[in-house]
């Protein structure tokens, strides 16, 4: 697992040094939530070690023959894709959380859809087995194909309310696991009989099983790392039963056996990859304000009843600022909305750039802005509003500095039962804050109480 990381994000590196045209992600929310917002220290090491030649220092002609690969495959296969988009098509460990959510989701209930209907269709298949085969091998597959017919059954029924990436896991490794002990269990059983005819012919398809196991990769939006892994018990299957076949069939007829399997675990991966970015382009859109680049309303509340849910179960803080723009409307009716469209993306842009990492901002409509603040007291929330404070919103278009009320809440210190109080609480103390004068917060009592 630990090499095909290295291997992938040594390869994303490279793709980004090779594709100078490549576009960068205009990404509108905060690191933690959108992880291709911001290039990691370790991608910055990965980019000057081992893509960026050193000054003075001269490229081995296999280096240079690498190179110039990774530039065709990069380039020509996948076009000017941005780096960090193409790394998260590759590995899973970036992905927002809102995009592991609608990611599991589509998984465990195309892996249910499946299981229900091989749960369906397995046990019809006896019916042939019946008619086509002897007694003794007839036996032994009615019984390896009711045992597959319950697991699928119960796999059907699992996992019925999970919205949860590692359940997704579990069932679709599942859901792979049965056919591949089933086919371990009916070929070989298969191959040790003397068959002509019909039974001849249906034999020789249960050959086929790991092809369309590896085919059904295709119905899932998964990273490439991912389809290797679900694809190499598939082939360690094929090459278990290449190994109990040796004294049947010749080694360069399983190797072309292995080559076409290779081939469409292969596309398969492509046909999830392709998936999985169309999903990512599909949560980019409907979870995101079109002007600002912050989370919509709709998918900020979201965010805030899962973060809201770990705090509480963990017994960690959480805190939210609601923040107005002061003297917003005057913008509209003095400079016209246009101005008032690049104040908001200023202002967007500047509190953006002054959050932590694990920080989430949302448009929470009009000027008004919400942020999330995890595992964060309300002495950290004053900091985190007092450097927001300091570097400023941006400038009006007459030149004055846009200024803002703000509300901080925190889910312990205020005794806050859920999201929808908390946020409650920071917008009636925003309100007391435009009441006071504008340009100023009103804080928790974990912060000392109000400042300016």
């Amino acid at each position: 697992m630990n090499c095909i990381s290295g291997i992938a994000t040594a390869c994303t590196s490279a793709a980004a040094v090779l594709l100078p045209t490549a576009r960068r992600a205009q990404t509108g929310c905060s690191g933690a939530v959108r992880p291709f917002q911001r290039v990691s220290p370790f991608d910055r090491a990965l980019l000057r070690n081992h893509c960026v030649p050193r000054p003075g220092r001269v490229e081995r002609p296999s280096v240079q023959k690498l190179s110039r690969f990774f530039q065709f495959l990069f380039g020509t296969v996948l076009g000017a894709l941005p780096r960090d988009l193409l790394r998260e098509l590759i590995l899973p460990s970036g992905h927002p959380k809102l995009l592991r959510r609608r990611r599991a989701d589509m998984i465990i209930s195309r892996v249910r859809m499946v299981a229900a209907l091989f749960a369906v269709l397995t046990p019809l298949w006896i019916v042939i087995d019946i008619a086509v085969f002897a007694w003794p091998v007839t036996v032994l597959l009615v019984v390896g194909r009711i045992a597959t017919t319950i697991a699928f059954a119960m796999l059907a029924l699992s996992y019925r309310k999970s919205v949860r990436i590692n359940d997704a896991y579990r069932a679709l490794a599942v859901m792979f696991g049965i056919p591949t002990v089933f086919f371990i269990y009916s070929h070989p059983m298969l191959s040790h009989f003397d068959m002509t005819g019909p039974a001849a012919a249906i034999s020789a398809g249960y050959a086929f099983l790991p092809f369309v196991m590896v085919a059904g990769l295709a119905v899932f939006p998964l990273t490439a790392v991912e389809s290797v892994l679900f694809a190499l018990p598939v082939l360690g299957a094929e090459g278990l039963v290449a190994l109990m076949r040796l004294d049947i069939l010749s080694w360069s007829s399983h190797l072309g056996a292995f080559w076409l399997l290779f081939l469409i675990a292969t596309v398969a991966a492509l046909a999830g990859m392709s998936q999985l970015s169309f999903m990512m382009s599909l949560v980019r859109q409907a979870t995101h304000d079109g002007l600002t680049g912050c989370f919509s309303r709709n998918s900020g509340e979201e965010m805030l009843d899962i973060q809201f849910h770990i705090a509480a179960r963990s017994g960690a803080p959480l805190s939210v600022v609601f923040l107005d723009l002061d003297n917003f409307k005057q913008v509209n009716d003095r400079f016209g909305h246009d101005a008032g469209d690049r104040v908001l993306q200023g202002a967007a842009e500047s509190l953006r750039a002054n959050l932590r990492s694990g920080d989430m901002l949302l448009r929470w409509g009009g000027e008004e802005f919400v942020i999330v603040l995890p595992d964060a007291n309300g002495a950290t929330a004053a900091t985190a509003v007092a450097r927001l404070q300091s570097v400023g919103l941006g400038l009006r278009p007459d030149g004055g500095r846009v200024t803002a009320s703000i509300g901080v809440a925190e889910r312990i210190a205020d005794g806050a039962g859920d999201w929808q109080q908390l946020v409650e609480i920071a917008d009636e103390r925003m309100y007391r804050a435009k009441m006071a004068g504008k340009d100023r917060c009103v804080g928790c009592a974990g912060d000392g109480g109000a400042a300016q």
